[in-house]
């Protein structure tokens, strides 16, 4: 009896956490090898507005779903390029829809802060180390002095 008592919450728990696994898996007819190529390489470089850190690829979201299928759309019943696609993605919502933001005026310190702060952060380092040899340096003087000092007296 206890076994079963155990059992049942168990096989209700893995119930539970077998769902995300039924997920639905979307699939596209493509006209072209091409086609299917570019919608690939979209959905991988375009990110999720809900997840943030997640590519349209990648998520399961519903806004991630309208806009796989919006890609989906455009590649094959408007005939729109990559750069067509990207450029009304970023009218639709802004630079935030790309993984790799365009280097410009707003993000120059999202470019270039990563290699400010590992620069501050080499010279930091370098300023801890030479303060501690120079004290070093001090203390061997200041130890030979002594000695000398000692010797002088003897």
């Amino acid at each position: 009896m206890r076994q079963i008592l155990v059992l049942i919450p168990l096989a209700l728990v893995s119930l539970l956490l077998i769902k995300p696994a039924q997920a639905a898996i979307e699939t596209y007819q493509f006209e072209t090898l091409q086609q299917e190529a570019d919608y690939n390489v979209l959905i991988d470089e375009l990110r999720c507005l809900v997840c943030q850190n997640q590519n349209l690829a990648d998520s399961n979201a519903d806004l991630a779903k309208d806009l796989r299928t919006q890609v989906y759309k455009m590649i094959t019943t408007e005939q729109a390029d990559k750069e067509t696609i990207v450029s009304y993605m970023v009218d639709r919502y802004g630079d935030f829809v790309l993984y790799k933001p365009p280097v410009k005026n707003q993000t120059y310190f999202l470019w270039g802060g990563p290699l400010i702060f590992l620069g501050l952060g080499f010279w930091f380092v370098f300023r801890l180390f030479k303060q501690a040899n120079e004290s070093d340096d001090m203390q061997e003087n200041n130890a030979s002095d002594e000695q000398t000092a000692i010797k002088d007296k003897d």
